[in-house]
């Protein structure tokens, strides 16, 4: 036998038992081509699989039939970065859900049943980069702190779902956005798409698609690419007042109305103790003259 046969020995046992721990972790129904890969695509899953590997980093999970994200299943794969669950059946996240992911770094949630995004839902997942979640067909709401503590978040995908209008909140408050993808959507470019119009020609650098962006006129409900929209054509709703507004004009009328009301009363009180102290005083005189 040659001498480096000897030492080569032991370090193929070594591999050969971790390729062997290595297929014994793996899912039933799942592939896992590195040590830190489980990839489930395309299994016709219903579920969460089960005895997924705790040090697991790239999980796949798309193209199945996942209805929902168990609210603590991400408690344990504290090393996860990357998460598809890419066409799947889910409609809702629970709100921190995703928060106590602390270095996952890419999430895919498109081509599913979403309705909506509210606060909390990604919690502060500070190291979350690119963000997936266009081609939610019923994805008609997203809330302004949704994406609240998502620092580093550089690449936003909200094409192609249920949008007519988003407040700017919910972009401005990305401090290290440079992609944003809002292409696909009806929105409607009302008065409430005044703001975040603004912010788009503002950030248009941002756009990979600009001009596959379009809106819907109040009017005649006519659609016009956002590239033929200017300032000007949000000038009637410089001087349209909202609700709050309305309430906020009343409330002071009243208010300035009361003060006045009771400024007067006090001045006439005023002067009508001053005109009686007069009199009592020129009374006292004359008596005295007498």
């Amino acid at each position: 036998m040659l001498p480096w046969v000897h030492w080569l020995q032991p370090i193929l046992v070594l591999l050969s038992s971790v390729f062997w721990t290595w297929g014994e972790n793996c899912p039933a129904t799942c592939l896992c081509p590195d040590p830190h890969t489980v990839d489930c695509s395309g299994r016709g899953l219903t579920r969460l699989p089960e005895e997924i590997p705790l040090d697991v980093r790239r999980l796949l999970l798309a193209d199945n039939w996942i209805p929902r994200i168990p609210s603590d299943f991400l408690v344990l794969y504290s090393d996860l970065v990357y998460l598809d669950l890419r066409n799947n059946s889910l409609s809702y996240i629970e709100p921190g859900t995703l928060s106590t992911s602390s270095r996952l770094v890419f999430l895919d949630l498109g081509s599913n049943n979403l309705t909506e995004i509210p606060k909390g839902t990604f919690g502060e997942s500070r190291s979350l980069i690119k963000l997936r979640l266009g081609n939610n067909p019923y994805l008609s709401m997203v809330s302004e702190d949704a994406f609240l503590g998502l620092t580093s978040l550089r690449e936003l995908e909200l094409e192609r779902n249920a949008l007519s209008t988003l407040k700017v909140g919910a972009l401005s408050q990305l401090p290290s956005l440079r992609v944003v993808r809002l292409e696909g959507n009806p929105w409607v470019c009302n008065c409430n798409f005044t703001n975040l119009f603004e912010w788009l020609t503002e950030n248009r650098h941002k756009l990979p698609n600009v001009e596959g962006m379009e809106c819907s006129l109040p009017m005649d409900g006519r659609r016009v690419s956002l590239t033929q929209l200017s300032k000007d054509s949000f000038r009637e709703c410089q001087a349209t007042l909202t609700l709050t507004d309305l309430l906020i004009i009343i409330f002071s009328g009243i208010s300035v109305s009361v003060v006045a009301i009771m400024t007067s009363f006090f001045l006439a009180s005023t002067v009508h103790c001053f005109q009686r102290w007069s009199k009592g005083t020129k009374g006292d005189e004359e008596e005295s003259e007498e």
